[in-house]
């Protein structure tokens, strides 16, 4: 083995050491990136042929946390790993946003990066450094890879910015952001905060950029130590013709410029754009090479639009649908739409629409995570929903992909630090996108947001997300663009998306395509992202300005009750047989859990009359008997001696044959029936068995006259009355 490290103080103390050619040696690329307890295995492949047909990147990037990295069995039916949850899909779609542009456009081959944490300091948060492990993995290879990149996360705590916080750390930060980039650009940004100012948010950016230039360095000095970096690979994985580029831009341009400046429609824009190509592809009709002119035509015609809209833009400052760089897309809004929702909102802007509902459940609706880094409930969901009728297209409806579960967790993110902590619900958004011409994450964070305020959920404030573009030239010269189209997201440099309130930044997500881009670019997108954001919270706020004050009717009511930590398993009961048949009795959901050294009992209730009686049955539970109290109970219990009663839920007392009537009470048989309501009094609780006394007679009027008989316990015993009589007997009679 030729075992190759290089590590570094990351400036705090911590140290990162990067080793390659101990493990997965047959990969073209591989390394272990370790910090403390925490390894990340780094994997690339990348084929060196194309397939036949394929003009993009097929890049995978997958994350997969081990549970032997944290000591941990999988709770699957099968113990072990399954398909990649949602938290590794994230953390894959993070990395994968920051190596793709730094690949050739002309490089086809499938390439597969795999990321594996096989070990873990629980403290340590690894989608921190899954980045650097990557990228370095990908500089040992003969990839084209025009990297170094590396991720940081920047937090901050009383004001001072920190790289790289630990969970504990983290907790007690203000904002949540995960950067990446070159040593030279920023091309991907993503995290959430506390109302962070534009001016705050570009700080954060230069100070985490900082420490991604030390990783990309120490990346450099690994190679050094092995020799240098491999020359790139040869490879030629695109069918080009020359002549026809040029011939097929100067004769289409023109009548893209047409089009491009006719504020069309998208549909209809697309539809002519589409007559264009079709109409000039004819000239190559019967020809021996028809399908291979045909294919090269239009990706030049693709080309040909792509300059043209990008020309338009820069030089009149104006867009596809005819609206000036800054404005925003008219916008509709409704709320209380589904009438069956605990609440709804639809959103539309332009082309864009989200029909959002919200449901409200308790705490067995909780959601349960199973990963080694991420286990435990969460009480908020959000889920995005973007079918192919939005878009006019035919597409298999399979269940979320990384893109739906991307969006769906930038919006939550957005809404969540809004949402007050003492919420008693768990809360499911839904967003379903109905059409899209780009930002349909920002309109799902728009429509939730009011369908939170119309479900009665008290946001701290309301919270609205714009979309924002960049079109940039070969000179400097660039336009940032307000709410960006589906077409200027794909033709663009930039999709930068800023989520906020009128007084700060809750969450943003930015993708950059181009190298070169200046800090002057981004502080000019959050400025115009303002100014989008604020007019677009005047816009919902015509439809609802503040949160419904009452819940709707048919939403579930929970109440919490407190109670000493002893007293859980008597609500629960044997089994759970208490607390089941408090669920049935009420139609009620309840569930209990111990925390802070409490018992919390939550009752989920459809109707007022059913929460009452289930809070009353646990209310008397919990309640401690008072002797002298009077109680109404039901007979549970008939014996010979007395019946037993329960006075209070879940507690019995033993109303005995002599406590029943001031009069001598012969038998038991007849008087009462199993299930009969009755009035009772408690006149003892046994100090040392805890058992309950009851008395009937003792709530009616002693009759006039009545003498008092001695208690039991000091009477003498049926035996010895009948020696006393035998010895009477015998005695002579004096008279």
């Amino acid at each position: 083995m030729n075992i190759t490290k290089t590590e570094f103080d990351t400036g705090d103390g911590r140290i990162i050491e990067i080793e390659t050619g101990r493990l997965a040696r047959q990969a073209q690329g591989s390394c272990v990136v370790k910090v403390g307890k925490t390894m990340i295995l780094a994997t690339v492949v990348s084929n060196y042929d194309a397939k036949e047909g394929i003009d993009f990147l097929p890049l995978s990037v997958d994350y997969q946390e081990k549970f032997a990295a944290v000591g941990r069995i999988p709770g699957s039916f099968l113990r072990r790993e399954a398909r990649l949850s949602d938290y590794e899909i994230l953390i894959s779609r993070l990395v994968d946003r920051c190596l793709r542009p730094l690949f050739p456009e002309d490089y086809h081959s499938d390439t597969q990066v795999m990321l594996t944490l096989i070990s873990s300091d629980e403290n340590i948060l690894p989608d921190s450094y899954v980045g650097l492990a990557a990228s370095t993995a990908l500089m040992l290879t003969d990839i084209p890879f025009q990297g170094p990149i590396s991720e940081v996360r920047v937090g901050r705590i009383n004001g001072e910015f920190i790289i790289n916080p630990t969970k504990e750390e983290l907790a007690k930060s203000d904002l949540d952001i995960l950067l990446g980039g070159t040593a030279q650009d920023l091309n991907m940004v993503e995290g959430e905060m506390h109302e962070l100012s534009e001016d705050d948010f570009l700080l954060a950016l230069k100070f985490g950029h900082n420490a991604i230039k030390k990783q990309c360095e120490e990346q450099w000095k690994l190679l050094e130590k092995l020799g240098g970096r491999k020359p790139f690979r040869e490879y030629n994985h695109e069918d080009n013709d020359a002549e026809l580029r040029e011939k097929v831009i100067n004769e289409t341009s023109a009548a893209i410029r047409v089009v491009a400046e006719s504020g069309k429609t998208k549909k209809e824009r697309t539809e002519q754009f589409k007559a264009i190509v079709q109409d000039y592809v004819k000239q190559f009709e019967g020809r021996e090479d028809e399908s291979r002119m045909t294919r090269l035509a239009k990706k030049y015609f693709h080309e040909a639009e792509y300059n043209q809209m990008r020309e338009m833009i820069l030089e009149s400052g104006k867009r596809l649908d005819g609206r000036k760089t800054n404005e925003v897309r008219p916008i509709s809004t409704v709320i209380d739409y589904l009438p069956a929702a605990h609440g709804s909102a639809v959103f539309t802007r332009g082309e864009t629409q989200s029909l959002t509902s919200i449901t409200l459940g308790g705490k067995l609706d909780e959601q349960l995570l199973d990963a080694p880094m991420l286990h435990g409930h969460s009480r908020l969901m959000l889920h995005y929903n973007f079918p192919g009728f939005s878009t006019g297209e035919v597409r298999p409806n399979r269940g979320p992909g990384r893109r739906e579960i991307g969006h769906g967790n930038l919006a939550l993110r957005g809404l969540k630090v809004m949402l007050p902590l003492d919420v008693p619900y768990v809360i499911r958004i839904v967003s379903d996108i109905l059409e899209s011409n780009g930002s349909s994450s920002m309109a799902t964070v728009c429509a939730g947001s009011m369908a939170l305020m119309d479900a009665g959920i008290h946001l701290k404030k309301p919270v609205s997300g714009i979309a924002m573009g960049l079109i940039t030239n070969e000179t400097g010269k660039f336009k940032i663009l307000t709410d960006i189209l589906g077409d200027e997201d794909h033709l663009g440099d930039m999709d930068f998306k800023v989520i906020g309130t009128k007084d700060g930044i809750t969450a943003c997500q930015m993708d950059i395509k181009i190298n070169g881009l200046n800090w002057d670019m981004v502080y000019e997108a959050l400025k115009q992202a303002k100014e989008g954001r604020l007019h677009i919270l005047g816009e919902m706020e015509k439809t609802i300005s503040t949160t419904n004050t009452e819940l709707k009717a048919h939403t579930p009511r929970i109440e919490v009750i407190v109670i000493d930590k002893e007293f859980i398993g008597a609500v629960i009961g044997p089994g759970g047989k208490i607390i089941q048949d408090i669920q049935a009795q009420t139609g009620t959901t309840i569930s209990i859990e111990e925390r802070e050294g409490k018992g919390f009992v939550e009752i989920l209730s459809e109707n007022a009359e059913s929460m009452s009686k289930a809070r009353s049955i646990v209310e008397g539970i919990v309640a401690i008997p008072e002797v002298g109290k009077t109680y109404t109970g039901k007979v549970k219990t008939i014996t010979d001696f007395g019946a037993f009663v329960e006075f209070m839920p879940g507690k019995d007392g033993l109303l005995h044959i002599s406590e029943i009537s001031w009069e001598k009470t012969p038998t038991m048989e007849g008087l009462f029936q199993d299930g009969e309501i009755l009035d009772v009094k408690l006149v003892e609780v046994d100090k040392k068995t805890g058992k309950y006394r009851l008395s009937k007679k003792a709530l009616t009027e002693k009759p006039e006259g009545y003498i008092e008989r001695e208690p039991r316990e000091s009477r003498p015993s049926s035996n010895s009355r009948n020696s006393d009589n035998r010895r009477s007997n015998n005695r002579p009679n004096r008279d």
